[in-house]
Formats: structure tokens, C-alpha cells, sequence
């Protein structure tokens, strides 16, 4: 027998026609599918035995509180290892498994803007259901690296540091690297209001639920939603659904890049996708490698950041802005390390230079961004490289100049750096609520050095 089935535990489309398959079987007495039986949950992890699923594949677990849905995510010999999607609460010992061939796949729609879903693609914003009627799958597929083109069109983010000395190329990957409490999410926000884009997409994943609402609310606003779709996978949920939402995320980007739309796709963070992965392969035995991570978070990453950027067919672009969490402040933690080598740039933020007051706490001398050559005029280069060296010089220097210990005129370097400090940390610092275009931001810079030949 089918246990009742509650209304929260039909979202999947593929749930719901294994089941309803299922049901038209049991009415025609035709036993097509082989049941299985759960042999043993440790954690969250299902081990089944007397059925077959391919990886990947939505299965039904019986529970006295209505089905569960789970999902294949690895096997040993004639044993199947589930991972349930949502709640695990009425699973008893022997409970009967029914397999399903179907993958799960995304509903994507121009209805989803302006809405907040979950990482099953289910409303959460109370404003009914979504129509849409095509479906993607979660994975994507890999695209040719010559059918794309090249970056050559810079990006305005509203922020004059990033606009100025880490310019940004549509369709560019970029990384915001920081450790807890340093204002990843606070520089999120405020690209995510001023970005020139025709569709945003955020991914909340694995973040506190408290800052689902307050992004959508306060940074937002009503009229950013009209133009954005916002998948939220807050720190409660299974770790397979937090790897949904941002493979989800990341496929609604590509529908609308597909129809030649410019994409700003913005994903807090990539940390927690990877530790959801690790969550999963820890779980269905996978050794550990790199300070606990598996190998298969290693290749996970490439394979989520490689989806975004241009389409060199359509003509549309994700621009794709991940923050990622350095834990204990450890600009070598493994994540950190991946991620910097797969995407297109990093901007660094400093615990140091937030203490002191100064936000956006961009640590220009750590920040780079590889395309900006290519987007960027020989004066503006110029211009930002004189930057660069004379808040280098200032900030080695830092200690001496501090204590009284370096002679003003002993180097007419460090004289000069002195000399500019103060106008070159003003220019790094914005209010939350202002905001520089990109003329404006080039332009402040050439004014740090107008009576110079650049």
C-alpha cells in the first residue's frame, strides 16, 4: 500500500509521475518494478537493498508520516545509498523503497521572475503557484569552449574600487573571498542593486535563514524582484538540497542567458555547496582528501563555475558573481584554493581593513581581475597600476611611517605614497547606499592624478 501522501512532499514533477506510474501498476496488478526495502539509515544517509536506481535517479521511501523522496547518490555492489530530500521524520526499519528511472529536472519559465522559490523549485513567497512548462536538467550540459565568445565589454557594478581597479567583463566569473562577518553579503547586495543586468539571479545557499527575507526585503527592494528570481536553500536543509539550489539557481541563469538575455547570476556561497557535496561523500564512505574535503568536491566546483559566461551562439551571458567563505580567515583554506584557480578573478576583503572602519573592506593589493586588460582603455590600465603602486608602497611602509621611525624626504617614493594615502583611501570607501557608475568611477580615478601625465 501507498501511504497518504501530504501536499509539502509533492513538489518534484518526477515525484509525482513515479507515483501516480506506480498507482496505475498497483490498479492493473502489474508488478513492473521491483521494491526494495531499507536496510540501514546512518545519518542522513538510506542504504537500500533489492532494487536498482541509477546515480541520481528519485526514489519513494515509505514512512508512517507520508513518502519521502530521496535521491540516489551512490551504490556498493547491490546496495543503494539514498539521500532524502526533505524531512526523514515516520522512516521505520524495512520500510518499502520504490525505485524511479526518472532524473529531476527544473522548471524554468519567464513566469519565475519576481518570485522566491525553494531548491525544488517551490514558491515560498506565498504568492501562489508557478506556471511553467519547460524543464531543464539540474546538471546542465557542457558546451563547446570554442562556441564562446570572448570578453570584451567591461560591466558596471556600482562600486567605484571594483569599477575602477578590478573592472568586470560581462560574462565574467568572479570570486568574493572573505572570512565570516567581513561583508561578503553587504558588497553582494549592493552589486546586486546597481549591476547593469536584464535578469539577477540569486542563489541564498546555506546561509542563515534570517538573511533569506532580509535580502529579499531590504536589498532588493520590490522593484529589483520584478526583474530577478531569488532560490533559497537556507542552513537547515539536507545537504543535497543546498547543492540543489545552486545547480538550480545556475540552470534558471541559463535558460535566460539561452534567450540572448544578459545575466547577473549571484551565489552566497560557493563554500556551502561544497560543503554540502562533502556532507553527501563523507556519508556513502568517500575518504577524506584535503583537510577533510573528498576529491569530489574538487570536481564538483569546475563543473558548477564552468556553466556560467557567454554564449557565443544566442548572444546572451551569466555574469557570475560567488562569494566564498575562508574559514579561520585562511586565504590557502582548500575551497579558497580551488575556487581562485577556477574562476576569472577574486576580490579579497580584509578582516584588518573592516576594524578600521573602511567599507567595502577590499584589499586592493590581493584583488585581481583577469580580463580587465581586455576591457579596459590604455589610459584607464595606466591609471590603475599608478594606483596600485602607491598604495603598495604605503602599506609596506605601514609599521615605519606608523611609529615615527621613517624621515619624511628619505625616499621620494614612499614620500609620494604618504602624499596620496589619504585621497587613495577615500576613493576605496563607499556608503552602502551610493552608488558609482562606471564613467563616474574611471573618472574619480583620473582625477586622483590630474596634474600627472598618465
Amino acid at each position: 500500500m501507498i501511504s497518504t501522501v501530504k501536499p509539502e512532499y509533492s513538489r518534484s514533477p518526477v515525484w509525482c509521475e513515479l507515483l501516480q506510474k506506480y498507482k496505475n501498476r498497483a490498479q492493473q496488478d502489474v508488478p513492473l518494478i521491483v521494491e526494495g526495502k531499507l536496510n540501514r539509515m546512518v545519518g542522513l544517509t538510506l542504504e537500500t537493498v533489492g532494487c536498482q536506481a541509477a546515480v541520481g535517479a528519485r526514489c519513494l521511501v515509505s514512512s508512517t508520516e507520508g513518502d519521502v523522496e530521496a535521491e540516489v547518490v551512490g551504490f556498493s555492489g547491490d546496495r543503494l545509498y539514498l539521500m532524502p530530500i526533505g524531512d526523514i521524520k515516520g522512516i521505520v526499519p524495512n520500510a518499502s523503497v520504490i525505485p524511479g528511472k526518472g532524473m529531476y529536472k527544473a522548471r524554468v519559465g519567464d513566469n519565475l521572475l519576481g518570485r522566491v522559490i525553494d531548491a525544488a523549485g517551490a514558491p515560498l513567497d506565498g504568492k501562489g503557484p508557478i506556471e511553467c512548462d519547460e524543464y531543464l536538467p539540474l546538471a546542465g550540459k557542457p558546451g563547446n569552449p570554442l562556441a564562446r565568445w570572448s570578453i570584451h565589454e567591461s560591466l558596471d557594478v556600482g562600486v567605484a574600487a571594483i569599477n575602477a581597479l578590478v573592472t568586470v567583463g560581462r560574462g565574467q566569473r568572479l570570486g568574493l573571498f572573505a572570512g565570516s562577518g567581513v561583508g561578503k553579503s553587504v558588497l553582494l547586495g549592493m552589486m546586486t542593486r546597481y549591476t547593469e543586468a536584464d535578469v539577477v539571479v540569486v542563489g541564498l545557499i546555506g546561509e542563515r535563514g534570517r538573511e533569506v527575507k532580509d535580502f529579499v526585503d531590504n536589498i532588493l527592494g520590490e522593484q529589483g524582484l520584478e526583474r530577478s528570481v531569488v532560490v533559497a536553500s537556507p542552513a537547515d536543509s539536507t545537504p543535497l538540497m543546498r547543492m540543489h539550489g545552486a545547480l538550480l539557481a545556475t540552470t534558471v541563469a541559463e535558460y535566460f542567458r539561452d534567450k540572448g538575455l544578459n545575466v547577473l547570476l549571484l551565489m552566497d556561497s560557493l563554500t556551502r555547496f561544497a560543503q554540502a557535496q562533502r556532507e553527501i561523500a563523507l556519508a556513502i564512505g568517500e575518504p577524506p582528501a584535503t583537510k577533510g574535503y573528498p576529491p569530489s568536491v574538487f570536481a564538483k566546483l569546475p563543473q558548477l563555475v564552468e556553466r556560467a559566461g557567454n554564449n557565443g551562439e544566442k548572444g546572451g551571458s551569466i555574469t557570475a558573481f560567488y562569494t566564498v567563505l575562508a574559514e579561520g580567515d585562511d586565504s590557502n583554506d582548500p575551497v579558497v584554493d580551488a575556487a581562485r584557480a577556477v574562476l576569472d578573478g577574486h576580490i579579497m576583503l580584509s578582516r584588518a581593513i573592516a576594524e578600521e572602519g573602511h567599507f567595502p573592506a577590499i584589499d586592493i593589493e590581493s584583488s585581481v581581475s583577469r580580463v580587465m586588460n581586455d576591457v579596459v582603455s590604455e589610459e584607464h590600465r595606466q591609471a590603475a597600476k599608478r594606483f596600485r603602486k602607491l598604495y603598495s608602497t604605503f602599506q609596506k611602509n605601514h609599521d615605519l611611517i606608523s611609529v615615527g621611525a621613517y624621515h619624511y624626504g628619505s625616499d621620494s617614493n614612499i614620500d609620494e605614497a604618504i602624499n596620496y594615502n589619504e585621497s587613495l583611501k577615500q576613493f576605496l570607501q563607499q556608503d552602502i547606499n551610493e552608488a558609482f557608475n562606471y564613467k563616474d568611477s574611471v573618472n574619480g580615478l583620473f582625477q586622483l592624478f590630474r596634474n600627472e601625465l598618465v
